[in-house]
């Protein structure tokens, strides 16, 4: 049988192996075809995808000459032509596209052409390509299909505030729409100044630099362009001096008493007190609303009468949410209801919103008015799907399971993109793999999905297994969407610990998804992203002579060393799976500071809802919803997300030494 038509993708194959042995696929029923894969070959295509990185074209060229027989042409040939993309031809492009048509790789490259157009201003061939691009996730493409209908004389500009809702989507085209809208006056003085003030808000400085210089701000760039020495010192002296008259003026004040209360809001406070009377009604609100956002991520108990004096101010995309956490944290339900109506109409819509809303009828005695917006997401399998299901009276439980046939799971291993996607994985390559994966199961039915799922499973991606079946809309099978690998090991362990294994799962299903040598940016690695100074940390405070912390990416040695760290974490903060999971992330010591900072004893949802970090918040959210279906798979009854959240009292932050087992971002 010719490579050639392997090539060509004539015929299924099966699980490549990164060492070049024969794969055949674990569906007996189904006549597979055997395929080999020289290492040399593995070799030369990660050369090849190193080379087009580089853009070394004379290097692509020669690698793509000797992988002619490799089963993934497509990408052979995109490498090639991505190291010299920026000297192609249109034709070699088109040509491209043509021959690889509705694939994952053509889109890819279709991304890539389409941000060269809208670089060199050439919109009748960008216009023409555009409709085509099948995912248009790129943030700099959509600004550059923007600027080509103002180019064009559309107004775009309410189309534009709906897309620069965050400083990080800048890029070439988005400051080239900004330029354009703030020039032609489609963005008003407001939307100008809003943009600065919130990529400032959100500590891209350099942003908010460059978005004053198009503006044609000297004024501002000049003073927003404070080095981080001495920073608050210069802000206070800078804030100090009389306010000027002008509108630029204001607005730099504005924005630099936002800087200023990122690192003492305090200070900002004192300083705001000297100009406020100054200010117009609008400006003052926006003066407030600058100060309470940053003393909301500090969790500063004076935070909410801040928000009370913002009024109708133009808030950020993190703003708005944030006032209603604030809110809650005080239990002050009207103005939860009246802050949650104020949010864009977008945001009301996502389940978090829709549950505290409903809530807030709840505290003012309206169950009848609280039910359908319950209802409205009791169905959805996420922490405030749980919460509402809890509050029609219900428990979570485990859906039936639909069984996939032998023959399923066999057409599932015959598609072609699943089969590139598993090539990938073995290459150790998973963003290609993912790419591949998710290109794959775009309009799969339901039955299609848990077969891919099912086949994933059997080639032990599980990662890809959870993310497949999580986007069944009617059929389930949670043993897909909640695996148990490795359950002996992990039985011993939390066993041994005392640790509730269902726990334990729902955390590791966030961690790695299940990814065996997952490694993060930051080092931490295996199952249980487990950091190199806590493996010794744990190994010499509860002297695990016989752990070998070297092989902290071996699966019994990494479930030992991240079970055991999370029980002297768990003990560390009152047993508390909340608690233990934001320390887990983010550090216990972070976690006890939030702790501290309660007013009063809340629920587990409302400290959950209240963490100062966007990652671990989501975080602890995923992990409880996880452990609470962990908990009813093991248990084969319905369980409560509420008893498991518990309530969380203030306690004093004394400092502890269990080092942080991850890192998080901070924020």
């Amino acid at each position: 049988m010719s490579l050639l038509s392997v090539r060509n993708f004539r015929f299924p194959f099966a699980r490549l192996l990164l060492a070049g042995t024969v794969a055949v696929l674990s569906c007996t029923s189904a006549l597979a075809l055997q395929l080999t894969t020289s290492p040399d070959d593995d070799q030369r295509f990660l050369a090849l995808r190193d080379a087009a990185g580089r853009e070394d074209a004379k290097r692509a060229t020669e690698l793509a000459s000797q992988l002619s027989a490799y089963p993934i042409p497509s990408y052979v040939d995109y490498y090639q032509l991505r190291a010299h993309l920026r000297t192609a031809s249109g034709t070699e492009i088109s040509d491209f596209l043509a021959r690889y048509a509705n694939s994952a790789i053509a889109d890819r490259l279709r991304n890539d052409w389409l941000l060269m157009l809208g670089r060199q201003g050439n919109w009748a061939k960008f216009d023409e390509q555009y409709p085509l691009f099948v995912l248009n996730d790129d943030t700099q493409v959509k600004c550059f299909a923007l600027l080509s209908k103002f180019k064009q004389g559309q107004n775009v500009a309410a189309d534009a505030r709906k897309l620069l809702t965050s400083s990080r989507v800048y890029g070439d085209g988005c400051f080239s729409l900004f330029s354009n809208l703030v020039d032609s006056g489609q963005f008003s003085p407001t939307d100008m100044w809003n943009q600065i003030r919130w990529a400032a808000e959100a500590k891209t400085t350099s942003v908010a630099i460059q978005l004053a210089t198009l503006a044609n701000l000297p004024k501002t760039a000049k003073a927003l362009d404070i080095p981080t020495k001495k920073t608050t010192e210069k802000l206070e002296k800078f804030l100090s001096k009389p306010l000027g008259k002008s509108d630029e003026a204001h607005n730099i004040a504005l924005i630099l008493l936002g800087r200023l209360a990122k690192e003492d809001p305090y200070a900002a406070v004192a300083a705001l007190n000297k100009f406020e009377a100054k200010l117009s009604d609008d400006e003052r609100a926006i003066a407030w609303g600058q100060i309470a956002l940053p003393a909301s991520h500090k969790l500063l108990p004076e935070t909410l009468d801040y928000w009370k004096k913002t009024d109708n101010a133009p808030l950020s995309n993190d703003a708005y949410p944030w006032r209603v956490r604030i809110a809650l944290r005080n239990a002050d339900w009207k103005l939860v209801r009246s802050y949650i109506e104020s949010m864009p109409a977008f945001m009301q819509t996502e389940s978090a919103w829709v549950y505290w809303l409903a809530r807030t009828y709840v505290a003012e005695n309206k169950p009848e008015v609280a039910q359908p917006f319950f209802q409205s997401i009791a169905g959805q399998f996420n922490f405030y799907g749980q919460l509402a299901l809890e509050e029609r009276g219900l428990q979570v439980a485990i859906p039936a399971a639909t069984p996939i046939s032998a023959a399923e799971v066999v057409a599932a291993s015959n598609n072609p993109g699943l089969q590139q996607a598993l090539l990938f994985f073995n290459l150790n390559l998973r963003f290609e793999g993912t790419r591949e994966w998710n290109w794959a199961t775009r309009g799969m039915s339901d039955r299609q999905l848990l077969a891919a799922a099912e086949w994933a499973r059997q080639n032990t991606i599980l990662d890809r297994m959870v993310s497949s079946s999580d986007k069944t809309k009617t059929l389930f099978d949670f043993t897909q969407r909640f695996p148990t690998p490795h359950k002996e090991v992990m039985a011993q362990t939390t066993d041994a610990l005392n640790l509730d294994m269902a726990w334990v799962y729902g955390l590791i299903r966030q961690e790695s998804r299940f990814i065996l040598n997952a490694r993060s940016s930051v080092g931490a690695s295996g199952l249980m992203q487990v950091m190199p100074g806590t493996a010794k940390y744990v190994v010499r405070k509860l002297k695990l002579e016989n752990v070998d912390i070297s092989k902290v990416n071996d699966i019994d040695t990494n479930i030992v060393l991240g079970a055991s760290y999370l029980s002297i974490v768990l003990n560390d903060l009152s047993n508390s799976q909340v608690l233990a999971s934001a320390g887990y992330n983010a550090g216990p010591n972070r976690a006890r500071a939030w702790r501290a900072s309660l007013p009063k004893t809340v629920e587990g949802a409302i400290f959950t809802e209240t963490i100062p970090y966007t990652e671990t918040r989501d975080y602890v959210k995923n992990v409880m919803a996880n452990a609470t279906y962990y908990a009813a798979l093991f248990k084969r009854t319905p369980q409560s997300l509420k008893a498991r959240l518990g309530m969380i009292s203030p306690a004093e932050a004394t400092l502890t030494s269990i080092p942080d087992s991850t890192t998080v971002n901070q924020e």
